[in-house]
């Protein structure tokens, strides 16, 4: 039985981001329009996320560093307590404005909704530059964190990069190189592969990414490798020729991507989250176009065991 859902699941909701924890709830985050501040929302089925009340669990500083751009943020739950990594700037009128960062708040609550969380600081990375979008996997008892960077040869280009961790917060080992943009589909208005999400599923390891301005140009690829290969290894992984997932005119979506997984609520089917638009022209910069809501379907899989993203619902 194939899941249906009401589309857009929330409105103006970038980057979201669906975490069904053991309690049951689905705890949904998300990049908020003014890009202020994190917030989160829980619900005991995903539709009625768009219904929730959400709570801001933490608020950009007043100045300097985390104070502009709150970007992307994710939790995750890890060794019993919960995380959330998220990107930040400066503010606009401060010369920090554009050095985005990745960061990690902690909190050793039940419930993330409560008001007790932690900054842990910055994700230092084997160079400073622009960087954002982290997400952190377990597998074989090994904890690795993948992200989107500057490298320091071509400063406009954003690769992925993947290292193991030795806590939440801090990477150990050299980082290495998982994808740059190459396809003429990853560099279409800017040179980006951003937007990790990680699933594991049949014997292999998929990263999905957003590549090219996120106008109705933006757009998803994958990278697989063997669950049982070195996933530091770049020779391990896979990458795919053509976007996974892309604008449909058919259906009146366009630039979907940034997306990130859950499973339904009976746990038999895996779901597919991502934001698009519902129109093609954008007046102005499409980075502060509020419009990118939030929308989920579900994610079919081929005799080959490889995930078929279909187009955007």
């Amino acid at each position: 039985m194939k899941r249906q859902f009401r589309n857009p699941i929330i409105e103006q909701r970038a980057d979201p981001w669906i975490y069904k924890h053991t309690d049951g709830y689905y705890y949904f985050t998300a990049s908020v329009p003014a890009y202020d501040c994190i917030e989160l929302r829980r619900a005991r089925t995903i539709q009625e996320l768009g219904t929730a009340e959400p709570v801001v669990v933490w608020r950009k500083h007043e100045k300097g560093r985390m104070s502009g751009h709150i970007w992307a943020p994710e939790i995750h739950y890890i060794d019993g307590k919960w995380y959330i990594y998220f990107a930040a700037g400066g503010s606009d009128e401060c010369e920090t404005a554009w050095e985005i960062r990745m960061y990690v708040l902690e909190n050793d609550a039940e419930s993330p909704l409560e008001q007790t969380w932690a900054e842990k600081g910055q994700i230092r990375t084997d160079w400073e530059s622009f960087s954002l979008d982290a997400t952190t996997f377990e597998h074989r008892s090994v904890r690795y964190l993948v992200w989107a960077q500057y490298d320091l040869e071509t400063p406009a280009s954003s690769n992925l990069y993947i290292a193991e961790m030795s806590n939440p917060w801090t990477i150990k080992g050299k980082q290495v190189l998982l994808t740059k943009p190459e396809y003429e589909w990853e560099t279409i208005g800017f040179l980006v592969n951003e937007g990790p999400a990680v699933l594991k599923r049949n014997g292999k390891i998929f990263i999905s990414y957003s590549a090219s301005a996120t106008d109705s140009n933006y757009c998803m690829g994958l990278l697989t490798a063997s669950d049982t290969s070195d996933l530091l290894d770049p020779n391990s992984w896979t990458k795919s020729p053509e976007p996974v997932f892309r604008t449909s005119e058919e259906t009146g979506q366009y630039g979907p991507g940034h997306n990130s997984f859950t499973v339904s609520e009976d746990g038999s089917a895996d779901i597919l989250v991502y934001h698009s638009r519902s129109y093609k022209q954008i007046v102005g910069e499409p980075l502060y176009d509020p419009n990118r809501h939030t929308r989920a379907q579900q994610l079919n899989w081929n005799e080959a065991g490889t995930p078929n993203f279909g187009i955007p619902e």
